[in-house]
């Protein structure tokens, strides 16, 4: 046979309190005359030593045996039978003894073992447990972590059932919520030393400044005393029930600002009289409470002392004792104890006494099967101190927790105050409230920040580092034309085509329009320029009108040059409706209105250069040509050519007119308003058409620039010719060339360009010798062919 085995280490004084709380609850029943009167509960406690072969060995005891079951009072009328289990306080040996036990169908009811592995009833039958299942409290944990924001954490847990299944529950919650975890390691109390070292040496070395511990007790204590040891940076702790409630964690002062969730606290009345009567004869006659009580107070109560501690002398006062058995303020867990036993009297109750009268005596000789007692506690619904007691499909109660807060107290203490109240039963996003301040690691009232990356602003997007968690990132900024108006942006959006982003990429603001206005620079250069032209045209008019009946003006057709004239002017006018927004009929207006009067001017001057030649020719003998080309042909010329350029405008109007337009593509930042063509054919017509009348006017000022006379005006004709046609030659390219305004800029210096070089080029000269040289200004002079 194998050694019996022994519980090791000191006894847990938490622990003692539940066990007596069942003694207590138990009493009370057996004292009830409205709860199984006439009946009485009987108990035997065992210790599991949080020992899997212990636990083991404690459920084939407990089914095996044939002794009688202790209780206050007398004998039971059965002898071994056992009903229901309360326990055991760790889901590791409550898995055990479940394996066992449930075979039998005996009920067992747990007040501490909170594994979510146990809420399958094809494994776990007859298990069920008045602590919420850590399904709950690793949802409540995620949804907490996240609710302050941090991404980035630590884990640690035990090496066992609660803490392995609890941290996968939390993880798998914690992916949910985008939280990420830079490490999760786990350990337990038995392991050696080196491997509690390294998980505190991970902790220390991490940039995880949240780290979430779901470990038992026992576990959480041995880490905490390896982390004081050496000075580790300061880290914000988020607890389990297992540990977060316990008193005598507090005295690990750099775990100050602790946070996590707790079974409710609970007042159970006249429990603490309970624990503090203890007769020295009841103390003595159980194992348990001897150890107790030598321990709490360093004596024996053998009668022979030991070498380090004297004999117990009976002035030992438990009444001003200090220990978590004498601690009533913070009653969560024994609460559980209180609760189960209360569940298993009321399904006990509800088997004995089926519409019983409640003060009627139950018939305590029925018979019970253990199957039928787990049957009715599975139906039980009561409230027992105003805490109501039930059971779901799982075996698991209503999820609620309270939000315990370590915060040190202005003496140094660390208290546990509750800030806060989680009810898993409400609808989602409202389960959660806080209702204290929160204080933090290190005494602050901020919240601590804990990410792996900081947040991507407003304007930038989120782009993964290669091979880490989605929680590390680098934020990029937007491209050009796209924005991200909110945090940790994953993609950017781009903006509406008539909007563009902001300097900081986080608003669509509208587009800029642009067009050659009155008020830009170039725009009034161009309209002076344009005026200046006009007038001086209406000055030579002027000029022209007041010397009409001198040689100069009345040489080579007076009115052709007074229509030359008019249409100059109409030239240097028509550059105006090039500037300001375009509309349908500025569109429409400037390009028909700049062909015609064009052409009119080119018309003129073509008339003048053929007058020329056709006056040269008629001194020759035996000729008669100028009787062909007279004032009448001449104006016919000039309104036919004209007329051509009338009728291609008609056409280009009728069938495709020019039209106001936004152009997006030249520029990505602006809107540019400017004239579609409509047809480029029609334009490239009238162009072409100009350019037609412009060759062959030039062409003939060439032929006649020769012929003998003082002034022979194909000379001046040819020159103008000559800058009319290298402005238009280069205005193609150019105007091909230009962006956005600039395309109505180069249209319009080559109108104005073209139409100075007709003025200057044509009627300066002659101004010149009216003005200035009237001696030249006659018949004589004119005629003078030999003259210079």
């Amino acid at each position: 046979m194998p050694e019996p085995v022994k519980c090791k280490g000191s006894i847990i004084t938490s622990e003692l309190q539940s066990s007596r709380a069942m003694v207590f609850a138990i009493e009370e029943i057996n004292n009830s005359t409205e709860l199984l009167p006439g009946i009485r509960l009987g108990y035997q406690i065992y210790d599991s030593c949080a020992s899997v072969p212990v636990a083991v060995h404690v459920a084939f005891q407990f089914l095996n045996s044939f002794d009688p079951v202790f209780y206050t009072g007398n004998s039971c009328s059965q002898y071994g039978m056992v009903m229901a289990v309360v326990g055991d306080s760790g889901s590791t040996t409550s898995i055990s003894i479940s394996r066992v036990i449930s075979s039998f169908n005996i009920p067992q009811v747990s007040h501490f073992s909170t594994c979510a592995c146990l809420s399958d009833k094809q494994q776990y039958p007859s298990f069920l447990r008045t602590i919420p299942s850590d399904q709950f409290q690793a949802e409540a944990l995620a949804k907490l972590v996240k609710h302050f924001g941090w991404t980035w954490i630590g884990a640690v847990r035990s090496d066992s059932d609660y803490g392995n299944n609890g941290m996968a529950s939390f993880l798998e919650a914690a992916q949910k919520e985008g939280i990420c975890v830079e490490y999760s390691v786990s350990f337990y109390r038995t392991h050696p030393q080196s491997k509690i070292q390294k998980v505190a040496d991970v902790i220390r070395r991490s940039t995880a400044v949240v780290v979430v511990a779901f470990a038992a007790l026992g576990d959480m204590r041995i880490l905490l005393e390896e982390l004081s040891r050496e000075p580790s940076p300061p880290r914000q702790w988020i607890g389990a029930e297992s540990w977060i409630t316990y008193s005598e964690l507090t005295r690990f002062s750099f775990c100050a600002g602790a946070i996590g969730f707790g079974i409710q606290k609970s007042v159970i009345p006249g429990l603490k009289e309970f624990l503090l009567n203890l007769s020295p004869s009841e103390v003595a006659a159980s194992e348990i409470l001897s150890e107790f009580w030598e321990d709490a107070f360093n004596c024996t109560l053998k009668t022979i002392p030991a070498a380090d501690k004297k004999v117990c002398d009976g002035t030992e006062d438990i009444q001003n004792l200090q220990s978590q058995y004498t601690d009533t303020s913070q009653l969560r867990i024994t609460n559980m104890v209180y609760k189960a036993v209360y569940a298993i009297a009321h399904a006990i109750h509800n088997a004995v006494c089926p519409g019983k009268n409640t003060t009627a005596k139950c018939d305590k000789l029925t018979k019970l099967e253990p199957k039928q007692i787990l049957t009715q506690l599975k139906k039980v619904n009561f409230s027992q101190n105003g805490y109501d007691v039930s059971f779901d499909a799982n075996g698991d109660p209503v999820a609620i927790y309270e939000l315990v807060n370590w915060q040190k107290s202005q003496t140094g203490i660390i208290d546990m105050i509750t800030v806060g109240l989680y009810d898993a039963s409400l609808p989602v996003g409202q389960e959660f409230r806080i209702d204290r301040n929160i204080t933090w690691m290190e005494g602050s009232m901020q919240v601590p920040v804990s990410v792996c990356t900081d947040s991507c602003p407003p304007g930038t997007r989120k782009v993964l580092q290669k091979g880490k968690p989605i929680c590390c990132y680098d934020c990029i900024p937007c491209p050009e034309g796209e924005i991200s108006n909110t945090t940790d942006s994953t993609d950017c959006f781009p903006c509406h085509k008539e909007f563009w982003p902001d300097a900081k990429r986080d608003t669509c603001i509208p587009k800029p329009i642009e067009f050659l206005s009155f008020q830009d620079i170039l725009g009034i250069i161009l309209a002076t320029f344009s005026v200046v032209g006009a007038c001086l045209a209406i000055i030579t008019s002027a000029v022209f009108f007041h010397h009409r009946t001198t040689p100069v003006v009345r040489a080579n057709n007076s009115e052709l040059s007074f229509l030359l004239l008019i249409s100059l002017t109409l030239c240097f006018l028509c550059s105006l409706t090039f500037i300001g927004a375009p509309s349908e009929w500025s569109c429409m207006l400037r390009h028909t209105a700049f062909g015609i009067t064009f052409v009119l001017c080119i018309s003129c001057v073509l008339g003048k250069t053929i007058v020329v030649l056709m006056a040269f020719k008629a001194t020759l003998p035996g000729t008669n040509v100028m009787k062909w080309f007279g004032p009448p042909q001449q104006r016919m010329t000039v309104v036919s050519f004209t007329f051509i350029q009338v009728l291609i405008c008609t056409i280009w109007l009728l069938l495709s007119p020019p039209f106001p337009i936004k152009n997006l593509t030249t520029y990505k930042e602006k809107i540019i308003l400017e004239c579609a063509l409509g047809s480029p054919i029609g334009f490239w017509a009238v162009l072409g058409y100009i350019g037609l009348l412009a060759s062959f006017c030039f062409v003939l000022a060439v032929l006649a620039r020769k012929l003998p006379d003082n002034f022979n005006e194909a000379k001046l004709i040819t020159f103008s010719m000559l800058i009319f046609c290298a402005v238009w030659i280069t205005f193609i390219p150019a105007y091909v060339s230009s962006p956005g305004k600039f395309t109505v800029v180069v249209e319009i210096f080559a109108i104005l360009a073209s139409s100075f070089g007709l003025i200057m080029c044509i009627f300066v000269p002659k101004c010149f010798i009216i003005l200035f040289k009237p001696e030249r200004n006659t018949k004589k002079y004119l005629m003078n062919k030999n003259q210079s």
